[in-house]
């Protein structure tokens, strides 16, 4: 397990987990023109923000559930981690959103901390739902993937650190964003704010989110198929993956930017098909990780039997084994709404799943002005068309870039100026 571990995190660090607009075609100079490809690279150090190299970014714990006793598998888990970057004086705070799988910390979130603290915020910086430490330690059924209940959990986290922070920092206004599924959150949170009155977010963004969580999670599952042999050739791909970025790696180890993963995606001469399955094979691994997580707190018994007892030295090879086969849509259809459906007796399988999307809630994020998005024209979670819904519900609140892929661009300095202008344009202090 402790191999698969080292190959999901880097393969994450090497792909994901991304008519009224205010971006031109004209003068947009991101230079990758191709998704996939925009989607593993990212942003070449040219193009980027000019960011403050490190910030008072420090690691923080807390218990949401003191009286939680974890499975002895994860004993490790009690724990919820996350980050904070404070100002000395009364600044504005922002909550970050990870996303699909990704930590506080990830590199995605610590760029966003750059900017927000360069711009005078307070940063609290919260992993994803589905990262496995948040399913453990913050998951109040461990079961992930509903819209509201991630929400309700992501609220009472930030409930819960803000109560640590209330007597310590002057604030004078509270804020929310989140990138990929975490910018999919932040719209139901800030919803299920609109409810509580517990921050009265001054301001919202949500950068690259999906529209439908399920179509978007079928659009990176289909992407394995894209490995050359099929799925079933998934662990070869897997190791002559790495051993070709072990190589670049030895000659790179002081510059692991992404100028790094530029010359590793040329050295390794990936093509399209190749660079999708190598996006496809991180949302893999990621969700696998989270996956056998929730059914070890639920004890579900989707990948591990039923109550059987696994013990912090088990040999945990078989579950990975079983666990990079499966899906994600296999996850939502064999185990999702299985454990949710006697909860909504009135939805079908299809019905239940559909509803896990921003289209839910469209009437709110329309009739929202705090609410803005940061989105692109190409981006490979979208399903053709889907792009529109952002038109249509934000108009001129929402800003579509021609290109970056799935949050290939997050860096670039037009979006990271637009990001930090989400929060600071007409704002007094």
């Amino acid at each position: 397990m402790t191999y698969r571990i080292y190959l999901r995190g880097m393969l994450i660090v090497l792909a994901l987990f991304a008519a009224g607009t205010r971006a031109s075609s004209e003068n947009y100079d991101y230079p990758i023109e191709d998704r996939y490809a925009a989607t593993v690279v990212g942003t070449p150090a040219e193009y980027q923000a000019v960011l403050p190299k490190t910030i008072p970014f420090q690691k923080r714990w807390i218990k949401i559930f003191p009286e939680r006793e974890l499975p002895e598998v994860v004993w490790y888990g009690g724990r919820l981690l996350y980050s904070q970057a404070l100002q000395k004086n009364s600044a504005p705070l922002i909550f970050l959103i990870a996303g699909t799988g990704a930590s506080h910390k990830g590199a995605k979130n610590y760029d966003m901390a750059r900017a927000f603290y360069q711009a005078g915020f307070h940063v609290v910086s919260l992993s994803s739902p589905t990262y496995p430490n948040f399913v453990t330690a913050a998951s109040k059924t461990g079961v992930v993937g509903h819209a509201e209940k991630d929400a309700e959990d992501l609220y009472r986290v930030m409930e819960m650190i803000w109560a640590t922070l209330d007597d310590k920092i002057d604030v004078s206004s509270f804020n929310l964003t989140g990138y990929s599924l975490g910018g999919f959150n932040a719209g139901y949170v800030a919803k299920l704010d609109e409810e509580r009155g517990v921050f009265n977010f001054a301001r919202v963004l949500m950068i690259n989110p999906p529209v439908s969580l399920y179509n978007s999670i079928s659009l990176l599952d289909r992407m394995i198929e894209n490995i050359p042999g099929g799925v079933d050739n998934f662990d070869r791909f897997v190791d002559d993956l790495m051993v070709g970025v072990a190589e670049i790696y030895k000659e790179s180890a002081d510059d692991l930017g992404e100028d790094f993963l530029l010359k590793a995606s040329e050295t390794l001469d990936l093509k399209n098909e190749e660079l999708a399955a190598l996006i496809g094979t991180s949302f893999r691994i990621s969700s696998a990780s989270l996956v056998f997580t929730s059914d070890v707190m639920a004890d579900f018994g989707y990948i591990k039997p039923r109550g059987l007892p696994l013990d912090r030295h088990a040999d945990l090879t078989i579950y990975a084994e079983v666990a990079n086969r499966l899906g994600f849509t296999d996850y939502y259809h064999k185990f999702f709404y299985p454990y949710y459906r006697d909860e909504y007796p009135d939805q079908d399988r299809d019905e239940f799943i559909s509803s896990i999307s921003l289209r839910k809630i469209t009437d709110y994020l329309q009739g929202s002005s705090k609410i803005q998005v940061l989105h692109n024209e190409d981006d490979i979670i979208l399903e053709p068309g889907e792009i529109d819904f952002f038109r249509e519900t934000f108009g001129d609140r929402a800003t579509i870039y021609p290109r970056g892929g799935h949050c290939g661009n997050i860096n670039h300095r037009d979006n990271v100026a637009a990001m930090v202008a989400a929060f600071t344009e007409g704002v007094t202090r």
